[in-house]
């Protein structure tokens, strides 16, 4: 009776540790089932998704209930490319942007690194592979992150830095798709991309909308007289000295040729033909001459948006006046 009693005792203690077994392994397939779902969850709010600005937001998005976050943001150093995506409104978007902004160009800081300044965790991660560089940069307002928190984020990130390879390299289509080759600026297919938005934006706020429309005079003399390569040597400078008298909100088109399209965003006839006059100067300044006696110089037709004017008419009236 007492080594039956033995005998089931160690059967029992045998099954109760395998018990305790199969429920841990239990345990972490079943962890291993909910890891898998969340990341099959980032795969698909990813797929689809083309541009950095895109998929930086996506991620934090899909990150959010996971792991509370104010910043997510993404800097290229090779390509000098940065998206900061935050969740954050008013002061407190400026502080978390201007902080990461500052992580970010402490180039000191090396990847996996932690800090915490005035309660705000930041966390920096390195992407490299052999063509790229980057840094990725999560802020996290109060306590930094747990472990499983941490761990979810790195497997995560292998995720994400396919995905803004893949940005990358549309980006680089996109730029080849849409930039002149010649002069960098862009072309008419931007034009026709963004053109009807302008007008649509200017009409709802109520805002001037002015066009400039440029010709070249005397560029087939430079031609002639100094070569092609020559000629696309001055369609280079122009290029340059237009680009540097605008702003970045205005949509400047070489539109092939010699002739170059400057949609000026919020801007009255009055004030465009200031920088009309701008411009003229700014091309004879570049002393450039076919012969002795034949100057290059530019030829210019403004005209702003009337009510109602379509795009076509506009466009032809422009022409009309150059």
């Amino acid at each position: 009776m007492i080594q039956r009693t033995k005998a089931t005792q160690r059967f029992q203690g045998h099954h109760s540790v395998d018990l305790e077994k199969v429920m841990v392994e239990l345990d972490q397939l079943k962890k291993q089932s909910e890891r898998l779902e969340l990341i099959n969850g980032l795969h698909a709010r990813m797929l689809g998704v083309l541009s950095l600005t895109g998929m930086i937001e996506a991620f934090s998005v899909w990150l959010m209930p996971l792991v509370s976050h104010e910043l997510i943001g993404y800097h290229n150093t090779c390509r000098q490319k940065r998206h900061l995506f935050c969740s954050g409104h008013g002061p407190n978007r400026r502080r978390a942007i201007a902080f990461a902004e500052q992580l970010i160009d402490q180039g000191s800081i090396p990847g996996g690194s932690f800090t915490e300044i005035d309660g705000c965790c930041a966390y920096k991660w390195i992407f490299e592979t052999h063509e790229d560089a980057g840094v990725l940069l999560i802020l996290k307002e109060g306590n930094a992150l747990s472990s499983e928190e941490l761990d979810l984020v790195n497997h995560a990130l292998e995720i994400l830095a396919e995905c803004l390879r893949r940005g990358l390299e549309y980006e680089d289509l996109f730029l080849r798709a849409s930039n002149d080759p010649l002069t960098g600026l862009s072309n008419r297919r931007v034009f026709d991309d963004r053109i009807q938005g302008m007008i649509d934006s200017a009409r709802r706020h109520r805002m001037p909308l002015s066009m400039i429309s440029m010709d070249l005079d005397k560029f087939k003399e430079i031609n002639d007289n100094l070569g092609h390569q020559m000629g696309d040597k001055v369609l280079q400078e122009v290029a340059r000295v237009l680009k540097s008298a605008v702003r970045s909100t205005d949509l400047l088109v070489r539109m092939g040729g010699d002739e170059f399209l400057l949609v000026l965003d919020n801007t009255g006839v009055s004030s465009a033909r200031i920088l009309a006059e701008r411009l003229c100067t700014a091309v004879d300044e570049l002393d450039i001459w076919a012969d002795d006696h034949t100057k290059l110089g530019v030829s210019i037709g403004l005209s702003e948006l009337q009510p109602d004017e379509e795009l076509r008419t506009w466009l032809e009236r422009t022409d009309d006046i150059l």
